[in-house]
């Protein structure tokens, strides 16, 4: 009898014990590719949610972009990555059909969480109808002109061409409009303005439909017959002409803002409309920022704690104001400060027309045979028909070669 009471005195004591420590710290890796004020605001969130949190703490690695999609590809299904990753949606469906790498997010998602985000930036992060990330950062590209040459931006493509061949002296090295036509991503605006696109619904490649030959077709015609355009043009170039004020119009991103000279005066404006195709507006690609759970982690429930505070209003507001970036939280853009931004009100209305970029698999084929198309066809060596017909035929084999797989 004493003994039983002794072995129960010894229970009771440690259990007592258990319950009076401290619960065993969390701690969240989370990894991104920011730098400098981008990479200072982040931190400052995380901070944020850290002193916020019941013994959760979040440490952040920055990884240099050009290696970072292959360091999530080789690492996070293996159990080798962080509890928490962000990239552009432009990978999700690779990652997905890879497995283990992305942990779909439908269950914690309520209605209130879906309504906190501008348009579209949500169906960008959901593949096969499941979600799989929240949305935390936009980009896509717009007009950015100088005040000093441009009184008032174009609003139709008839208009940009007129304004472009006012200030457009290819024996001086002026161009009224300089923009990296030849790269399918900055193209995408014309195409999407045609209603063209690389997809059909599904995943059915349509490189060569003929809305994407006509928005070809306008570019060779700005490029060779309007003149306003300079040839090859290398980002390196576009900088160094918009600085020079050599460049009247530039069609660029968030990205390029922080290469301006000081000295230029420049406003921003949404890109215009194609009277070439009924009057629609240039529909840029718009690639946004998902901030995910990996597969692998431990600690899924703080993780997505941790996704819901990032892409809060409270979190979104120092990532506009400290970090100069676009939440894709739409309660950022009513804060008093935020409304008095020009180029971020200029970077959201534009985003009220662009056009996510397909987050499918099959994506990840179009780069090389679209690239190759768009040089020959600048080049002169190929029919924009010719061309696109030559990359659809790639881009079809190595879709069938990614599906056997």
């Amino acid at each position: 009898m004493i003994q039983n009471r002794i072995k129960r005195l010894m229970v009771l004591c440690v259990l007592a014990c258990c319950m009076s420590a401290p619960l065993a710290a969390t701690e969240l890796v989370v990894w991104h590719a920011y730098r400098g004020a981008e990479k200072e605001a982040f931190q400052a969130v995380c901070d944020q949610f850290s002193a916020q949190s019941d013994g959760v703490t979040v440490k952040t690695l920055a990884v240099p972009y050009d290696a970072y999609a292959d360091k999530i590809t080789a690492a996070v299904p293996r159990g080798k990555g962080p509890d928490v990753f962000i990239f552009a949606q432009d990978r999700l469906g690779g990652w997905i059909e890879a497995g283990n790498t992305v942990e779909p997010i439908d269950f914690y998602v309520d209605d209130e969480m879906r309504e906190r985000f501008l348009d579209n930036t949500l169906d960008a992060l959901t593949y096969r109808d499941i979600i799989y990330g929240l949305p935390l950062n936009f980009k896509c590209i717009a007009l950015i002109y100088n005040k000093k040459m441009i009184d008032s931006p174009p609003k139709t493509s008839a208009e940009l061409v007129a304004l472009a061949k006012k200030h457009t002296n290819a024996e001086a090295g002026r161009y009224g409009l300089a923009y990296a036509y030849a790269d399918f991503f900055f193209h995408a605006a014309l195409m999407n303005g045609f209603n063209g696109g690389v997809f059909a619904p599904g995943p059915r490649p349509t490189l060569n439909r003929p809305e994407n030959v006509k928005s070809v077709e306008l570019i060779l015609k700005w490029s060779k017959q309007d003149g306003i355009l300079p040839a090859e043009p290398s980002n390196a170039l576009i900088t160094s002409l918009f600085n020079k004020g050599k460049a009247a119009m530039i069609f660029n991103g968030p990205w390029f803002l922080g290469e301006i000279d000081p000295s230029v005066d420049y406003a921003l404006a949404p890109l215009p409309a194609l009277d070439e195709a009924g009057g629609n507006p240039m529909k840029p690609w718009m690639t946004i920022e998902g901030v995910y759970v990996a597969a692998p982690s431990e600690n899924k429930d703080a993780a997505f704690d941790l996704v819901n505070y990032l892409t809060g209003a409270e979190a979104g507001k120092v990532m506009a104001l400290k970090g100069r970036q676009l939440p894709a939280n739409k309660a950022v853009y009513q804060l008093e400060e935020v409304k008095k931004d020009p180029i971020m009100q200029a970077f959201v209305t534009q985003s009220k027309v662009a056009v996510p970029m397909p987050n499918l698999a099959e994506m990840s084929m179009f780069w090389s045979p679209a690239t190759t198309a768009m040089n020959t066809i600048i080049r002169g060596t190929a029919t924009p028909k010719d061309a696109l017909d030559k990359a659809q035929v790639q881009v079809e084999k190595a879709v069938a070669k990614l599906r056997k797989q």
